[in-house]
């Protein structure tokens, strides 16, 4: 099992930044690619990054490709997301994920671990 625990939420203006964190616990970090989704209201849960378990390989939704940044220390056990210039659409719940695997797949089907999730609002 592994226990995830998403921080970093918050509200901000349009153009502004914000940084989610998600530090996992009970198993091994490195042998799980750690990804991020999100969920707004009314709408299906979207895959926006994921990183590898060496964070060699890391990939995005063409929706925030170029503005946020995934990352992973994996002496902390923990990912990150770094989110620039954040529109209204941004705003969403979104959620931390991880998978026992060594590639990345994008369906949330294919993930076994999921935080409780940590708002993100965006005001224009």
């Amino acid at each position: 099992q592994v226990q995830l625990v998403e921080s970093g939420g918050g509200l901000v203006q349009t153009g502004d930044s914000l940084r989610l964190s998600c530090e996992a616990s009970g198993r091994t970090f490195t042998d799980y690619v750690m990804g991020w989704f999100r969920q707004a209201p009314g709408k299906e849960r979207e895959f926006v990054a994921a990183v590898t378990g060496n964070g060699v390989t890391v990939s995005y939704s063409n929706t925030v490709k170029g503005r946020y940044t995934i990352a992973r220390d994996n002496a902390k056990n923990t990912v990150y997301l770094q989110m620039n210039s954040l529109k209204p659409e941004d705003a969403a719940v979104y959620y931390c994920a991880a998978r026992e695997a060594r590639f990345i797949r994008t369906a949330t089907s294919d993930w076994g671990y999921w935080g409780q999730g940590t708002q993100v609002t965006v005001s224009s």
